[in-house]
């Protein structure tokens, strides 16, 4: 029996590269499993890998995110871990961002965070148990070319993350953030391959000289994940190959 046998864990952002690898980890441990994202092929080609339960859905949608959880609950008839993975920024020059592009990074980077602790929290604090892990971003510390916009919603998670820490650090919930650096994901293996400048560029920040593996990623969410990580709340934990120190 995994670590995470009767845990039930929703996983937002679950289709993506880094949240399958999540999906797969938790899983692996005997979690069971809710999985949600836009990718409708995705999600249920995810889903049916590995026997969880999904949702198709906007988690940056409120009424969306909502429904969500209370058949997650229907189904399993508790929410003992939650990550937010929903995401995905628009990266590019700060003045060449518009209206459009900046609100689409705030609502699937920051939204999608905010509604799902808001609609979670209540289920957990009855439950005097809960791990929350927000996926953030080590941009948010070394100001990362072309990532302002981008930095202004994973920051608001960063914020929010040690806000909720704080506010319900004694109920047997702990909310932390796991922020990568630039992840191998496919895109980013196919502009290494391509030799992007851009690729390098970002790539020379870190000291490792490579970009983060997916399941590394996936390792420090499991670790948050599980009852052991009982004394670490209110923290950004980097897997960043040491682009940020301390």
């Amino acid at each position: 029996m995994g670590e995470l046998q009767q845990r039930v864990a929703l996983i937002g952002g679950a289709a993506s590269p880094i949240g399958s690898a999540i999906a797969r980890r938790l899983a692996a441990d005997g979690a069971t499993l809710m999985l949600a994202d836009l990718d409708r092929d995705g999600i249920a080609a995810l889903a049916s890998e590995l026997a969880a339960a999904s949702v198709v859905g906007d988690l940056s949608d409120e009424a969306t995110v909502r429904e969500l959880v209370a058949r997650t609950m229907s189904d399993f008839g508790r929410i003992d871990i939650l990550v937010n993975n929903a995401g995905g920024g628009v990266i590019r020059p700060f003045l060449e961002h518009d209206a459009a592009s900046l609100r689409a990074t705030l609502d699937r980077n920051l939204w999608t965070t905010v509604w799902a602790c808001h609609a979670v929290l209540p289920h957990m604090l009855a439950a005097s148990y809960g791990r929350i892990i927000n996926i953030g971003a080590d941009s948010v510390r070394n100001g990362l070319w072309d990532h302002a916009g981008y930095n202004a919603a994973k920051g608001g998670v960063h914020g929010l993350t040690t806000g909720l820490a704080r506010e319900f650090a004694q109920t047997g919930v702990t909310i932390n953030t796991v922020a990568p650096c630039m992840v191998g994901t496919p895109m980013v293996k196919k502009m290494q391959a391509a030799g992007d400048p851009l690729f390098e560029k970002f790539n020379n920040v870190i000291p490792l000289g490579r970009p983060a593996e997916c399941e590394e990623v996936a390792s420090m969410v499991r670790y948050l994940a599980a009852a052991e990580a009982s004394f670490v709340t209110g923290q950004v934990i980097s897997v960043n190959g040491g682009s940020t120190m301390l």
